[in-house]
């Protein structure tokens, strides 16, 4: 397979990230594996944002423990910090620069037998995702190429996490629209058994529920369903005179009173 082919391939397995189904951490952990493959680099680690002042890796290409103490250095400090936070690549060059800049990155960094380390922002339209970090054991620094096939490899990424991120919200809001559909055929059901139950309006006993529920603090579904199941009862108010109306009776003497015009 020539590494035009490879390429296609890689970004066609990034194309994956736009249906419904995929599992992230495996989608990232692939990708840092044909960094490595299509890269001159060692080792490569995708750093997602976990808050304002700190990055988190999900998915590292090995899990050797020298790698490990990297890239803990690396969440908090380092040039895949500094990637996300800027929006634009940062390289390791110099070592001594990088000690200057990142006391606990630089350090490890050298333990672990790294010479330089590059990071690439995951960056889609304003929003920050995270960043790609490149780890090279040897001299040369990437080319122009291949530091903007990396970018390209970050961008596809990005966009994979904002839409698999985009359908999770989509389900969520589906599954809420349909426990409430299910949940308003719950409580139309019983209404109506409360209503017949009790001689009572729909809206008397749709009140009743509403009061229970509230007293003690139980969702509404949940006591139309023991309404339903379990045979609840909830005292519902007999109806009243409706408000701007009068009583067609007459008002009935009080017994004690004398009648106008007797005494």
């Amino acid at each position: 397979m020539s590494r035009q082919q490879h390429v296609v391939r890689v970004f066609l397995e990034l194309a994956d990230t736009l249906v419904e189904d995929f599992d992230v951490i495996d989608f990232l952990h692939q990708m840092t594996v044909r960094c490595r493959e299509l890269l001159e680099v060692s080792d490569a680690a995708v750093f997602l944002s976990h808050s304002e002042s700190r990055l988190h890796s999900p998915a590292p290409c090995t899990s050797g423990p020298l790698l490990q103490r990297v890239l803990e250095a690396a969440c908090g400090q380092g040039p895949a910090v500094d990637a996300h936070r800027t929006a634009r690549p940062v390289t390791v060059r110099d070592p001594a620069d990088a000690a200057a800049r990142w006391p606990q990155f630089a350090p490890r960094l050298r333990q672990a037998g790294y010479v330089r380390a590059t990071a690439l922002p995951m960056r889609l339209r304003e929003e920050n995702l995270g960043s790609l970090l490149l780890l090279h054991t040897g001299d040369l620094p990437l080319t122009a190429e291949d530091l903007g096939l990396a970018q390209a490899f970050a961008d596809a990424a990005a966009i994979g996490l904002v839409h698999a991120r985009t359908i999770s919200r989509q389900h969520a809001v589906n599954e809420q629209l349909h426990t409430a559909l299910q949940s308003r055929i719950v409580i139309e059901q019983a209404k109506g058994i409360l209503a017949a139950r009790c001689g009572v309006t729909l809206n008397q006993a749709f009140e009743a529920i509403r009061r229970y529920a509230r007293h003690h603090r139980i969702l509404l579904r949940n006591v139309a369903r023991d309404v339903i199941d379990t045979g609840l009862t909830p005292a519902a108010a007999p109806a009243g005179p409706r408000t701007g109306t009068t009583d067609p009776r007459p008002p009935t003497a009080d017994p004690g009173s004398t009648a106008p015009g007797t005494e």
